[in-house]
């Protein structure tokens, strides 16, 4: 049997989503402190972890990461927060998740297979990829 979700719920989720959308670190940092899942995603299965990345929030990734978000979780599609910041060009969020130990070769496309499908040589060599 489904329970439908408390409306506050739904409006704390909402407001926790935006906050990675607009990369509110500190913010966002405390949610998860006060036991929002660093994991949580919405119905498209993007984790705030893939919003902040997607975004271009280099802070809101390190502050995620260093509270256990996954940096390869893929959203419903398969994208990884890493192949979201090669297809946008965040260089900042790249290194914040290829440090907190992103797998280039996760998802689909992954974000080795971004890079080569935008040319981008200096990512492939920050990947390791030949």
């Amino acid at each position: 049997m489904s329970e439908t979700p408390d409306p506050e719920v739904i409006e704390l989720a909402a407001k926790v989503f935006d906050l990675a959308r607009r990369g509110e670190s500190d913010a966002l940092a405390a949610y998860v402190d006060a036991g929002v899942p660093a994991d949580l995603t919405n119905d498209r299965g993007d984790s705030l972890l893939m919003l902040a990345a997607y975004h271009g929030h280099a802070g809101a990734v390190t502050a995620l990461v260093g509270r256990g978000a996954d940096p390869d979780r893929a959203n419903d599609r398969g994208q990884t927060p890493l192949a979201g910041a090669v297809f946008k060009g965040e260089n900042a969020v790249i290194e914040a998740l290829l440090a907190a130990g992103a797998n280039p070769s996760s998802g689909t496309p992954s974000a080795l297979d971004t890079a080569r499908m935008f040319g981008k040589a200096d990512l492939l060599e920050l990947f390791g990829a030949r």
